[in-house]
C-alpha cells in the first residue's frame, strides 16, 4: 500500500513538473506579447506627439530643408533586407539546420548594425548642421522618436548576438527555439515601426 501511494505521488509530481514546464513557455508567449503591445503604446505616443509638433520649427529649418530621401531610403531597405534574412533563419530552424539558422542571424545582424551606423551618421551630420534636438521642438521630437526606434534596433542587434552563441552552444532546444520566436517577433516589430516612420516622419515631407 505504502508503495503504490508513493509511486501516485512521484506520477502526481511529475505531471505538476510537466505541466510546470509547459506552462513556463505558454507564459513566456504571451509575456512576450503583453510587452509588444505596451511598446506599441509607447510608439503610439511618440507618433502622436511628432505629429502635433511637426511644424513647431521655432523659425528654424523643417524635414524637406534637412532629411536627404534617397539616404534614408537605403536606410529602409537595410532594415527590410535583414527581417528578410531573419525570415530565412527561421527557416531553417524549423528545419534544425544549426548552423545555417546561425549563418542568417550573423547576415541580419550585418545589416541591423549597418542601419545603426547609418542613424548614428545622420543624426551627427543633423548636429554638427546646428538642427540638434534642442534647437526646436519638431526636432526634439524627431530625435526622440526615431531614436527610440534606434535604441530598440540596437536591443535587437544585442539579443541576436547572444542568440547565435545559444545556438552555437546548446543547439536548437526548445529554449533556443522560443527565444528566437520571440526575438523573430521582436525584430519584424521594429521593421513595421520603422515603415511608420518613413511614412510619417520622412515620406510627408516631400510629398
Amino acid at each position: 500500500m505504502t508503495t503504490l501511494s508513493t509511486h501516485q505521488s512521484d506520477a502526481h509530481g511529475h505531471g505538476r513538473a510537466h505541466g510546470h514546464d509547459h506552462d513556463d513557455g505558454s507564459k513566456t508567449t504571451l509575456g512576450f506579447w503583453i510587452y509588444l503591445m505596451s511598446d506599441c503604446l509607447i510608439f503610439a505616443t511618440l507618433f502622436a506627439t511628432f505629429g502635433v509638433l511637426a511644424n513647431a520649427t521655432a523659425n528654424g529649418p523643417a524635414g524637406h530643408e534637412l532629411f536627404e530621401l534617397p539616404y534614408v531610403l537605403g536606410e529602409t531597405l537595410l532594415l527590410l533586407a535583414s527581417s528578410f534574412t531573419f525570415g530565412l533563419a527561421m527557416l531553417n530552424l524549423h528545419v534544425h539546420r544549426r548552423e545555417r539558422v546561425i549563418g542568417w542571424l550573423a547576415v541580419t545582424f550585418a545589416f541591423g548594425a549597418g542601419f545603426i551606423a547609418m542613424e548614428v551618421f545622420e543624426f551627427a551630420k543633423l548636429i554638427h548642421d546646428g538642427a540638434g534636438p534642442g534647437n526646436s521642438a519638431f526636432l526634439s521630437a524627431y530625435f526622440t522618436l526615431v531614436g527610440t526606434h534606434g535604441l530598440h534596433v540596437t536591443c535587437g542587434l544585442l539579443w541576436i548576438a547572444v542568440m547565435m552563441h545559444q545556438v552555437g552552444r546548446f543547439g536548437l532546444t526548445g529554449v533556443t527555439r522560443r527565444r528566437l520566436s520571440c526575438l523573430s517577433l521582436f525584430w519584424h516589430f521594429l521593421d513595421l515601426v520603422w515603415i511608420c516612420v518613413f511614412t510619417f516622419v520622412y515620406l510627408r515631407e516631400f510629398v
